[in-house]
Protein backbone atom coordinates (compact mmCIF):
# COMPACT_ATOMS: atom_id res chain seq x y z
CA UNK A 1 0.00 0.00 0.00
CA UNK A 2 1.27 3.65 -1.22
CA UNK A 3 0.72 5.62 1.59
CA UNK A 4 1.84 9.90 1.20
CA UNK A 5 4.73 8.75 3.67
CA UNK A 6 6.15 7.08 1.01
CA UNK A 7 5.94 9.48 -1.78
CA UNK A 8 7.44 12.61 0.67
CA UNK A 9 10.42 9.77 1.32
CA UNK A 10 10.44 8.87 -2.65
CA UNK A 11 10.65 12.69 -3.66
CA UNK A 12 13.51 13.44 -0.39
CA UNK A 13 15.56 10.60 -1.82
CA UNK A 14 15.42 12.17 -5.31
CA UNK A 15 15.72 15.77 -4.31
CA UNK A 16 19.15 14.87 -1.86
CA UNK A 17 20.42 11.85 -3.25
CA UNK A 18 21.51 10.26 0.07
CA UNK A 19 19.79 8.59 2.53
CA UNK A 20 20.71 10.72 5.72
CA UNK A 21 19.54 14.01 4.09
CA UNK A 22 16.53 12.63 3.13
CA UNK A 23 15.98 11.34 6.51
CA UNK A 24 16.34 14.98 7.59
CA UNK A 25 14.32 16.13 5.44
CA UNK A 26 11.35 13.92 6.29
CA UNK A 27 12.24 14.63 9.98
CA UNK A 28 12.96 10.74 10.33
CA UNK A 29 16.46 9.02 11.83
CA UNK A 30 18.47 7.43 9.00
CA UNK A 31 17.39 4.03 10.23
CA UNK A 32 14.37 4.81 10.42
CA UNK A 33 14.14 5.71 6.70
CA UNK A 34 16.17 2.48 5.88
CA UNK A 35 13.23 0.55 7.61
CA UNK A 36 10.94 2.34 5.48
CA UNK A 37 12.11 2.06 2.03
CA UNK A 38 12.73 -1.50 3.06
CA UNK A 39 9.50 -2.14 3.88
CA UNK A 40 8.31 -0.22 0.42
CA UNK A 41 10.43 -2.36 -1.47
CA UNK A 42 9.65 -5.72 0.15
CA UNK A 43 6.05 -5.00 -0.57
CA UNK A 44 6.34 -4.20 -4.13
CA UNK A 45 9.44 -7.26 -4.66
CA UNK A 46 11.29 -4.44 -6.26
CA UNK A 47 14.74 -2.64 -5.91
CA UNK A 48 13.44 1.51 -5.30
CA UNK A 49 17.07 3.20 -5.00
CA UNK A 50 20.25 1.91 -6.97
CA UNK A 51 22.24 2.23 -3.83
CA UNK A 52 25.53 1.56 -6.13
CA UNK A 53 25.74 5.28 -7.70
CA UNK A 54 26.97 8.11 -5.48
CA UNK A 55 24.62 10.38 -5.21
CA UNK A 56 22.23 7.46 -4.72
CA UNK A 57 19.84 7.39 -7.66
CA UNK A 58 16.22 5.99 -7.88
CA UNK A 59 15.48 2.45 -10.21
CA UNK A 60 12.97 2.85 -12.62
CA UNK A 61 10.47 1.90 -10.35
CA UNK A 62 11.62 4.30 -7.84
CA UNK A 63 11.29 6.68 -11.13
CA UNK A 64 7.66 5.85 -10.89
CA UNK A 65 6.71 6.42 -7.82
CA UNK A 66 8.87 9.86 -7.99
CA UNK A 67 6.57 10.59 -10.47
CA UNK A 68 3.31 10.29 -8.66
CA UNK A 69 5.13 12.31 -5.93
CA UNK A 70 5.05 15.11 -7.85
CA UNK A 71 1.49 14.65 -8.78
CA UNK A 72 -0.05 13.96 -6.10
CA UNK A 73 1.94 15.78 -2.86
CA UNK A 74 1.45 19.43 -4.32
CA UNK A 75 -2.27 18.96 -4.25
CA UNK A 76 -2.58 17.56 -1.06
CA UNK A 77 -0.39 20.20 0.26
CA UNK A 78 -2.92 23.01 -1.18
CA UNK A 79 -5.70 21.19 -0.13
CA UNK A 80 -4.32 21.21 3.56
CA UNK A 81 -3.29 24.72 3.71
CA UNK A 82 -6.66 25.65 2.18
CA UNK A 83 -8.53 23.34 4.78
CA UNK A 84 -6.09 25.10 7.66
CA UNK A 85 -7.00 28.29 6.69
CA UNK A 86 -10.85 27.76 6.86
CA UNK A 87 -10.93 25.93 10.30
CA UNK A 88 -8.77 28.96 11.81
CA UNK A 89 -10.00 31.88 9.84
CA UNK A 90 -6.39 33.33 10.04
CA UNK A 91 -4.12 34.33 6.84
CA UNK A 92 -1.07 31.79 6.09
CA UNK A 93 2.43 32.85 8.05
CA UNK A 94 4.30 34.31 5.76
CA UNK A 95 7.69 34.73 6.33
CA UNK A 96 10.22 37.09 3.78
CA UNK A 97 13.88 35.92 4.45
CA UNK A 98 16.71 37.53 3.33
CA UNK A 99 20.09 36.44 3.39
CA UNK A 100 23.36 38.05 3.70
CA UNK A 101 26.12 35.43 2.45
CA UNK A 102 25.85 33.54 -1.37
CA UNK A 103 26.85 30.30 0.10
CA UNK A 104 23.77 30.22 2.64
CA UNK A 105 21.87 28.94 -0.27
CA UNK A 106 23.44 25.62 -0.08
CA UNK A 107 21.42 24.79 3.04
CA UNK A 108 19.04 27.23 3.46
CA UNK A 109 16.71 26.15 0.41
CA UNK A 110 16.26 22.03 2.21
CA UNK A 111 15.56 24.09 5.49
CA UNK A 112 12.84 25.89 3.22
CA UNK A 113 11.35 22.67 2.35
CA UNK A 114 11.62 20.91 5.53
CA UNK A 115 9.67 23.70 7.01
CA UNK A 116 7.05 23.89 4.57
CA UNK A 117 6.61 20.07 5.12
CA UNK A 118 5.83 20.75 8.56
CA UNK A 119 4.11 23.92 7.51
CA UNK A 120 2.35 23.21 4.03
CA UNK A 121 0.57 26.36 4.71
CA UNK A 122 3.19 28.68 5.48
CA UNK A 123 4.11 31.19 2.94
CA UNK A 124 8.09 31.38 2.16
CA UNK A 125 9.76 34.09 0.13
CA UNK A 126 13.64 34.62 -0.23
CA UNK A 127 14.05 38.85 -0.17
CA UNK A 128 16.14 39.72 -3.85
CA UNK A 129 18.55 36.93 -3.63
CA UNK A 130 22.57 38.02 -1.70
CA UNK A 131 21.80 41.41 0.11
CA UNK A 132 25.01 42.98 2.23
CA UNK A 133 22.72 44.74 4.85
CA UNK A 134 19.65 42.70 5.28
CA UNK A 135 18.77 44.20 8.67
CA UNK A 136 17.83 46.95 7.10
CA UNK A 137 15.17 44.84 5.25
CA UNK A 138 13.75 43.80 8.75
CA UNK A 139 13.50 47.06 9.92
CA UNK A 140 11.77 48.55 7.22
CA UNK A 141 9.14 45.74 6.80
CA UNK A 142 10.41 44.55 3.90
CA UNK A 143 11.58 41.04 5.18
CA UNK A 144 10.75 38.99 8.28
CA UNK A 145 13.69 37.32 9.40
CA UNK A 146 17.45 37.81 8.17
CA UNK A 147 20.23 35.49 7.70
CA UNK A 148 23.50 37.63 9.20
CA UNK A 149 27.21 36.67 10.35
CA UNK A 150 27.43 39.47 12.56
CA UNK A 151 25.03 41.02 15.32
CA UNK A 152 24.82 44.24 15.75
CA UNK A 153 23.57 46.60 18.54
CA UNK A 154 20.20 47.45 16.11
CA UNK A 155 16.96 48.92 17.99
CA UNK A 156 14.47 46.35 18.04
CA UNK A 157 16.17 43.39 16.18
CA UNK A 158 16.54 40.33 17.88
CA UNK A 159 19.55 37.43 17.05
CA UNK A 160 19.57 33.77 17.44
CA UNK A 161 22.45 32.34 16.58
CA UNK A 162 22.47 28.97 14.33
CA UNK A 163 25.75 27.04 13.82
CA UNK A 164 29.84 27.80 14.14
CA UNK A 165 31.55 26.91 10.68
CA UNK A 166 34.94 26.57 9.70
CA UNK A 167 36.23 29.35 6.74
CA UNK A 168 38.77 27.36 4.91
CA UNK A 169 41.89 28.92 2.95
CA UNK A 170 40.95 26.75 -0.74
CA UNK A 171 44.08 26.37 -3.41
CA UNK A 172 45.04 23.85 -6.17
CA UNK A 173 46.43 20.50 -5.44
CA UNK A 174 50.14 21.06 -6.44
CA UNK A 175 49.98 24.71 -5.41
CA UNK A 176 53.20 25.77 -3.67
CA UNK A 177 51.77 26.11 0.05
CA UNK A 178 49.97 22.59 -0.31
CA UNK A 179 52.36 21.20 2.01
CA UNK A 180 51.28 23.62 4.56
CA UNK A 181 49.18 22.55 8.02
CA UNK A 182 47.58 25.75 8.07
CA UNK A 183 48.03 29.35 6.12
CA UNK A 184 48.78 31.98 7.59
CA UNK A 185 48.11 36.42 6.43
CA UNK A 186 51.92 36.00 5.52
CA UNK A 187 51.14 33.36 2.82
CA UNK A 188 48.22 35.38 1.23
CA UNK A 189 51.05 37.90 -0.02
CA UNK A 190 51.46 37.95 -3.28
CA UNK A 191 48.71 35.46 -4.03
CA UNK A 192 45.20 36.29 -5.95
CA UNK A 193 42.69 36.57 -3.45
CA UNK A 194 38.70 35.09 -5.60
CA UNK A 195 35.87 35.99 -3.69
CA UNK A 196 32.15 36.96 -3.93
CA UNK A 197 31.69 40.61 -5.18
CA UNK A 198 30.84 42.16 -1.52
CA UNK A 199 32.38 44.85 0.21
CA UNK A 200 35.50 43.59 2.11
CA UNK A 201 33.51 44.15 5.72
CA UNK A 202 31.57 41.31 4.95
CA UNK A 203 34.32 39.21 4.04
CA UNK A 204 35.98 37.89 7.07
CA UNK A 205 39.31 36.85 6.42
CA UNK A 206 39.93 40.08 4.90
CA UNK A 207 38.87 41.78 8.39
CA UNK A 208 39.95 39.49 10.81
CA UNK A 209 43.21 38.08 9.28
CA UNK A 210 44.52 40.15 5.99
CA UNK A 211 43.88 43.74 7.12
CA UNK A 212 45.49 43.54 10.87
CA UNK A 213 48.63 41.87 9.25
CA UNK A 214 48.66 44.40 6.39
CA UNK A 215 48.29 42.27 3.66
CA UNK A 216 47.07 43.58 0.83
CA UNK A 217 46.74 40.86 -1.74
CA UNK A 218 45.37 41.11 -5.34
CA UNK A 219 41.49 40.66 -5.99
CA UNK A 220 39.45 38.47 -8.42
CA UNK A 221 35.52 38.26 -7.76
CA UNK A 222 33.44 35.85 -9.38
CA UNK A 223 29.35 35.66 -8.42
CA UNK A 224 28.96 31.70 -8.20
CA UNK A 225 30.49 29.50 -5.77
CA UNK A 226 31.38 26.88 -8.70
CA UNK A 227 33.05 29.52 -10.52
CA UNK A 228 35.11 30.65 -7.62
CA UNK A 229 36.36 27.00 -7.10
CA UNK A 230 36.93 26.60 -10.81
CA UNK A 231 39.23 29.41 -10.21
CA UNK A 232 41.32 28.57 -7.74
CA UNK A 233 41.46 24.76 -9.46
CA UNK A 234 43.06 27.00 -12.33
CA UNK A 235 45.53 28.39 -9.99
CA UNK A 236 44.16 31.52 -10.57
CA UNK A 237 44.31 32.47 -6.90
CA UNK A 238 43.22 31.17 -3.45
CA UNK A 239 39.61 31.09 -1.84
CA UNK A 240 38.32 31.58 1.40
CA UNK A 241 34.81 30.67 2.09
CA UNK A 242 32.89 27.84 4.37
CA UNK A 243 34.41 24.68 4.38
CA UNK A 244 30.65 23.01 3.58
CA UNK A 245 30.39 25.13 0.36
CA UNK A 246 32.92 23.25 -0.87
CA UNK A 247 33.03 20.38 0.81
CA UNK A 248 32.39 18.30 -2.27
CA UNK A 249 34.60 19.44 -4.37
CA UNK A 250 37.20 18.87 -1.43
CA UNK A 251 36.32 15.60 -0.81
CA UNK A 252 37.04 14.94 -4.84
CA UNK A 253 39.98 16.50 -4.42
CA UNK A 254 39.50 19.20 -6.88
CA UNK A 255 40.37 21.71 -4.55
CA UNK A 256 42.38 21.45 -1.05
CA UNK A 257 41.31 22.98 1.81
CA UNK A 258 43.58 24.43 4.66
CA UNK A 259 42.66 26.33 7.53
CA UNK A 260 43.73 29.65 8.70
CA UNK A 261 45.55 30.33 11.23
CA UNK A 262 46.57 27.28 13.54
CA UNK A 263 42.98 27.60 15.16
CA UNK A 264 41.02 28.10 11.79
CA UNK A 265 38.93 30.99 10.71
CA UNK A 266 35.68 30.28 12.70
CA UNK A 267 32.38 32.37 12.10
CA UNK A 268 28.58 31.94 13.53
CA UNK A 269 25.38 32.89 11.13
CA UNK A 270 22.79 33.81 13.12
CA UNK A 271 18.85 34.82 12.41
CA UNK A 272 18.01 38.50 12.98
CA UNK A 273 14.10 38.94 13.24
CA UNK A 274 12.06 42.15 14.69
CA UNK A 275 11.64 41.75 18.27
CA UNK A 276 8.43 41.70 18.82
CA UNK A 277 8.21 38.50 16.27
CA UNK A 278 10.87 36.12 18.34
CA UNK A 279 8.60 33.74 19.28
CA UNK A 280 6.74 33.42 16.34
CA UNK A 281 10.10 32.92 14.35
CA UNK A 282 11.15 30.53 16.74
CA UNK A 283 9.96 27.45 14.89
CA UNK A 284 11.75 28.21 11.71
CA UNK A 285 15.13 29.14 13.43
CA UNK A 286 14.89 25.46 15.22
CA UNK A 287 14.04 24.17 11.23
CA UNK A 288 16.82 25.81 9.93
CA UNK A 289 18.98 24.20 12.87
CA UNK A 290 18.27 21.40 12.66
CA UNK A 291 18.41 21.08 8.54
CA UNK A 292 21.99 22.73 8.89
CA UNK A 293 23.05 19.75 11.68
CA UNK A 294 21.58 17.27 9.60
CA UNK A 295 22.97 18.66 5.61
CA UNK A 296 26.23 20.31 6.77
CA UNK A 297 29.60 19.00 7.65
CA UNK A 298 32.36 20.07 10.39
CA UNK A 299 29.79 22.85 12.03
CA UNK A 300 29.74 23.13 15.30
CA UNK A 301 26.85 24.10 18.24
CA UNK A 302 27.30 28.29 18.51
CA UNK A 303 29.33 28.96 21.65
CA UNK A 304 27.61 28.91 24.80
CA UNK A 305 25.02 26.37 23.47
CA UNK A 306 23.81 23.32 24.39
Amino acid sequence: MIELRHLRMVQALAETGSVSAAAARVHLTQSALSHQLGALERYFGLSLLDRSRRPLRLTPAGERLLLAARRVLPEVDAARAELLRQASNHAPESLRIAVECHSCFDWLMPAMDAYRAERPEAELDLVGGFLPEPVNLLLEGRADLAVVSQPEDRPGIRYLPLFRYEIVALLAPGHPLADRAFLTAADFAGQTLISYPVPDQALDVVQRVLRPAGVVPKRRTAELTVAILQLVASRRGLAALPRWAAQTQIERGYVLARSIGQEGLWSTLYAAMRSEEGEARESFVSTLRRTAFATLQGIEQPVGEG
